[in-house]
């Protein structure tokens, strides 16, 4: 196997195992409790998660993450 074929199959297994991670899993959705009829659920206007979520989210190599919206048109990012 070449250097490339081991970094190849790392990276697939890395990915295989965040996709696994990122799957809700059946305990977690048997455990949710449904609302209450007649009851609407509200959601908080802004979170910190939900802003985050909001961003690009692109890492650079030193740490710093893209500020501009999730699926920019931009060719680059902007970093903080």
């Amino acid at each position: 196997m070449s250097k490339m074929d081991g970094l190849r199959a790392m990276r697939e297994a890395r990915y295989a195992e965040a996709a696994k991670a990122a799957k809700p899993s059946a305990v977690a959705k048997a455990t949710k409790k449904p609302a209450p009829k007649g009851v609407e659920a509200k959601r908080p206007a802004a979170t910190p998660e939900s802003t985050d979520s909001l961003l690009c989210g692109h890492r650079a190599i030193s740490g710093r993450t893209c500020t501009r919206e999730h699926g920019h048109a931009a060719k680059s990012h902007r970093y903080s």
